[in-house]
Parts: structure tokens; sequence; C-alpha cells
């Protein structure tokens, strides 16, 4: 998820408007909200200070906001973190172990994280009963969903399409509406 994801999920968990982030900030009543739109949207990005002012506010750690960075153990707990938030990611004991479960509760989200992380655990059987060797495994995960067999997905068309083709029927029924 990217930063200005995060700062919106976190600013509607707090239950912010654009504007009161904004001013909370620095920013004045009249930019306030649009500066906050140009974050959230992706269209700017807040420098490092403006990411501590901005989780200072939000009252998170600044990591919270930024794309974690995985390599480290506090970026990778973030990332776990915005999965729980996304994918609805729990974690939980099982057996005096910890274990990351999915939320039955997700409905669409838990069945497509299901059935992903099912194909991801026949893959690790086959290596561990020696039916494929490291090297497919590692093919495998490196270049998934390509060589994975058991998801059926469908083909969705890149947003410029899709946007292209609303317009166009827009202009179309506008058009027999006026005639």
């Amino acid at each position: 998820m990217a930063i200005g994801e995060r700062i919106r999920f976190i600013r509607n968990l707090r239950g912010m408007t654009q504007k009161y982030l904004g001013m909370a900030i620095g920013f004045t009543e009249k930019t306030a909200d649009v500066r906050m739109a140009q974050y959230e949207s992706g269209a700017r990005t807040p420098k490092e200070n403006m990411t501590a002012d901005l989780a200072n506010v939000l009252d998170v750690c600044p990591q919270a906001l930024a794309v974690p960075d995985i390599d480290s153990d506090i970026g990778l707990m973030h990332t776990l973190f915005a999965l729980e938030d996304l994918r609805g990611l729990k974690v939980g004991e099982i057996d005096g172990e910890i274990c990351l479960r999915l939320d039955k509760s997700r409905g669409m989200t838990y069945v497509g994280m299901l059935e992903m992380l099912t194909a991801w655990q026949q893959e690790a059987a086959k290596l561990k009963a020696e039916e494929i060797t490291k090297e497919e495994y590692d093919q495998w995960r490196y270049n998934y969903p390509k060589f994975d067999t058991t998801q059926r997905r469908a083909k969705v068309p890149a947003q410029e399409l899709s946007d292209w083709l609303l317009s166009d029927l827009k202009n179309k029924l506008e058009g027999e509406v006026c005639e």
C-alpha cells in the first residue's frame, strides 16, 4: 500500500477530514484539504519531516505510513499490519505456536487470499516431498502467478481502456437521450 493510501486509511480510521488533518500539520485552511488530497492520491509525496508530522497527528509511528522496507524487521511488521488492514490477515496461536490466518468474514477478499495461499502451500508441500526441486519451487514463486495452475483468473482491462469505454458509453447514452 502506497503512503497516500496509508494516510487516507488511517485518517479515516481516526475520523478526520482532509482539511482537519492538513490544518493540524500546518497548512492554511484554504489549502489544507487540497494538499492532503494530493498526498492521498499520490500526486505528491510528503517529505520525511512531513511524514513525521502526519504520523504525530494521526498518532502512529512514521513507519506505519511509509512504504515498508521488508528487509528490516520493523518494516516487515508494518507490512503485516497493512495486510491485516487490507486483507484480514490475523495473528493467532495454534498448539503453542504463533500463526497467521485469514479472516473468513472478509468475503471475496478471504476467498481470493485463501486460493493464493493454498496454491503456495501446495507448491511448498511438493518441495518438502521432493516432488519438485528448489529451483522449480523458486521458479514458481518468482514468476507467480505465471506457473500457477490452480487459479482461474479473469483478465482485467487497463484503467485507461476502462475509462475510455465508460466515457464512450456515457457519450452514446447522452446522445440517445437528446434524440
